[in-house]
């Protein structure tokens, strides 16, 4: 095999806690994540030249170097396995930018997963989730898939049973958010709204999309929603026009509203299409465990 195509898939919270703050600085989470099927694709070939690594995008501003998490799990699997080959990566970008979508981890996680793969490197899947860590939180999620509840800093997985039926809109609004800056700025004093995560875990595993929907919050609301009225507004127009529940997902700045059916959920991506042209995308996706 000369050559591997990876889909690279974005993740959403389901529900967003945060439960204190470790003397490293980071925080604590209580989280649940779900694989959707919005992705990036990147593919990985092997180049004859010893000392090769590149990294190329459809996005010009998007780095090819060590700020690419792309290129540094590369060089990574490159260095520690003694790979002799080169290694040619080209990401293609569709997943927006800074949303809070994971976009930047998946793509690290399918680059790990395709290097391995096209390799055959001496890697079991857990021991590829254990290292993955070193390049940011959710990677580990995002070489996982599917559903899981996620603690510590969001590297100790629990998977769960697959979602309900449902489709979902992912709405980008075009704001600039800082996940750092965000965190710095929560008060956890001043939380009232927190995620009932038995309840959602109860609903996923008795199918019971209500009691899901129920039981969703997402505590970093109360900076970046704050700051963006735009949220907001979003997630009160994604109620309008038939969604179950509407959140913001991550640090933000993306909402994304929960509906019971396709039509439905692509009917409300057309209006808000309409409504908010200079979003930064605007997609109807699915959950997926794969």
């Amino acid at each position: 095999m000369e050559q591997i195509h990876i889909k690279a898939r974005a993740k959403i919270n389901i529900s967003l806690d945060i439960t204190g703050k470790r003397e490293d600085g980071y925080h604590e989470i209580s989280t649940i994540m779900q694989t959707a099927s919005l992705h990036d694709t990147i593919g990985i070939k092997k180049v004859y030249k010893p000392d090769y690594l590149k990294t190329v995008s459809n996005l010009a501003w998007l780095p090819d170097d060590e700020r690419n998490l792309a290129y540094r799990a590369a060089k990574y699997l490159k260095e520690r396995f003694g790979i002799e080959e080169g290694i040619f990566i080209n990401v293609h970008k569709t997943i927006p930018a800074s949303a809070g979508l994971a976009g930047g981890s998946a793509d690290c996680a399918a680059t790990l997963l395709g290097v391995r793969n096209l390799f055959n490197l001496p890697l079991t899947d857990d021991e590829l989730r254990e290292l993955s860590v070193q390049f940011g939180a959710d990677v580990p999620f995002c070489v996982m898939r599917g559903c899981a509840y996620a603690t510590g800093i969001g590297e100790v997985l629990k998977p769960l049973p697959p979602l309900p039926y449902m489709h979902i809109v992912l709405a980008k609004p075009p704001v600039i958010v800082s996940t750092e800056e965000v965190f710095k700025s929560l008060d956890l004093n001043a939380i009232h709204q927190r995620p009932d995560t038995e309840r959602i875990i109860y609903g996923i595993e008795s199918r019971d999309l209500t009691e899901i929907c129920e039981g969703m919050a997402n505590v970093l609301e109360t900076v970046t929603a704050r700051e963006n009225p735009i949220i907001e507004e979003v997630k009160e127009f994604l109620m309008e026009k038939g969604a179950v529940k509407a959140m913001m997902t991550g640090s933000g700045p993306t909402v994304f509203g929960i509906f019971n059916g396709r039509k439905v959920a692509e009917e409300a991506e057309k209006a808000l299409k309409h409504k908010h042209r200079d979003f930064d995308g605007i997609f109807v996706t699915r959950p997926i465990s794969y």
